[in-house]
């Protein structure tokens, strides 16, 4: 059975990982948006590539993200035992022979390394609305 990307859901994921409102998010995205079209938005399966091309632009986040992140695919990742080719897209070992917790620890620690960098881009993102707070 194939599993569909639901993009929308996506976007709210990754918004939720980084601490922004959905009001926060409607305020980047420009004065036609309110809180309202990005919940609406964050229900629809596909967006259009315009949209999802500003949404990575605001939240920083690739929009192949959003196209294609699913966490039932990710979750399957995680919890197999990283056979030989777990990790072939992003990491190139040659012939060194990694026992699987290092495998498990070093996952450990670049999922730590995204989150606080996920941190210091919300800490960025309040200042950002602070200052427009101060303007308005």
């Amino acid at each position: 059975m194939e599993h569909k990307i639901h993009q929308g859901r996506n976007v709210k994921r990754f918004r939720e990982m980084l601490g922004i409102k959905q009001e926060a998010l409607a305020l980047d995205l420009g004065d036609d948006w309110n809180q309202k079209k990005v919940s609406l938005l964050e229900q629809k399966e596909i967006i259009e590539d315009p949209l999802l091309k500003r949404i990575s632009e605001v939240l920083k986040i690739p929009v192949e993200a959003f196209q294609n992140f699913d966490e039932e695919q990710a979750v399957n990742i995680i919890s197999n035992t990283f056979g030989e080719h777990a990790f072939s897209n992003s990491f190139n070992y040659g012939t060194i022979n990694f026992h699987p917790i290092e495998k498990i620890v070093q996952l450990h620690d670049e999922k730590i390394a995204l989150y606080e960098r996920m941190l210091k881009e919300k800490d960025e993102m309040m200042g950002r609305l602070e200052r427009l707070i101060e303007k308005g």
